[in-house]
């Protein structure tokens, strides 16, 4: 049995009838739409977001046809935000199988995204699921204003960490925070709880994307992409940050001239990761991302112990020490 299997069980037969609904919540009668959205279907990855749905929903009350509907809508937003970003990234893989834009091109894949974004809008609003559209739209504007952000910043490579951290937040953190908001607002109406759930979210995300930076570094033996990515699209991530505030005047100079001009060259991009190294940036984003996993399973321990607790516990812990 796998670790996510395990975190998984108490809400296993939820997850498997949330397959089926959210299948549906994608049918169209149009046949390319159909056969593009089993495609997408077929290719799910390890569902970790509608389980920070059922868990956060569990640990509060019972899962109800609101709590599928609010996993299916942020399953169709994200989904969205990928195509999405496969485009404007003009990236052909995702999650090792071809991506909607490289089977069917740009256009298909804009309309796809726009397509899957009405489906959830209209999915919350069919059934008065006022508070979860809320929630979840939110996340989908702060997670545009991330990557806007970040993409001005690369611009100028001008990051310090207090920006850095902003962007994760939004990118990353703002959308497991509402997985765990709307969540528990499927199950109650009481404002703190919903609070908690989405400060637990932040933590939870915040560490679940250092995580995602240090494997830019090599960090773990079997990632799924290969290394210095982040730096080839001159992406500033926490590692590199760190390093760079403790640099020399000329060492900085050196590093970013690397950065902005010569990411394409694998010998130089080798340079810049061991120099990360050398500065200790690797030992500095994981004792950060320890504090924020710890800030996160912080949040929980008032609660009453349950099954859902401590699978939520788990998950917190895997997102910080899984491998890809």
């Amino acid at each position: 049995m796998s670790v996510i299997d395990d975190i998984k069980a108490p809400i296993a037969s939820h997850m498997d009838a949330f397959e089926i609904k959210f299948k549906q919540s994608m049918k169209s009668s149009v046949p390319l739409l159909e056969k593009i959205t089993s495609y997408i279907v077929k290719r799910k990855g390890k569902q970790i977001r509608p389980m920070f749905v059922f868990l956060s929903a569990q640990m509060h009350g019972e899962i109800n046809e609101s709590t599928y509907r609010a996993a299916a809508l942020i399953e169709l937003l994200h989904t969205a935000t990928l195509v999405h970003d496969d485009v404007v990234d003009d990236s052909n893989e995702r999650r090792g199988f071809f991506s909607v834009n490289a089977l069917w091109k740009n256009k298909i894949a804009v309309l796809i995204g726009d397509y899957l974004l009405s489906k959830g809008l209209l999915l919350s609003l069919d059934n008065d699921d006022f508070h979860l559209l809320k929630l979840v739209s939110n996340a989908v504007r702060e997670m545009s204003e991330g990557e806007l952000l970040q993409i001005e910043k690369a611009r100028k490579l001008d990051i310090s960490e207090e920006i850095y951290f902003e962007i994760i937040r939004q990118k990353t953190a703002t959308l497991i925070a509402a997985c765990c908001a709307s969540g528990a607002a499927s199950v109650t109406q009481d404002k703190q709880v919903i609070e908690t759930m989405k400060q637990f979210g932040t933590q939870t995300g915040i560490a679940f994307q250092i995580k995602d930076d240090l494997f830019d570094f090599g960090d773990g033996t079997e990632i799924g992409k290969p290394t210095g990515i982040d730096i080839k699209e001159k992406k500033m991530t926490l590692p590199l940050i760190y390093a760079l505030n403790n640099s020399t005047f000329l060492e900085k100079r050196r590093i970013i001239n690397i950065v902005k001009n010569h990411n394409e060259n694998p010998k130089k991009v080798t340079e810049v990761i061991d120099y990360v190294f050398e500065k200790k940036g690797i030992e500095y984003a994981e004792k950060i991302m320890q504090q924020y996993k710890d800030q996160a399973l912080n949040l929980l321990k008032d609660l009453p112990p349950s099954e859902a607790k401590k699978s939520l516990e788990q998950l917190v812990t895997y997102t910080v020490e899984r491998k890809k």
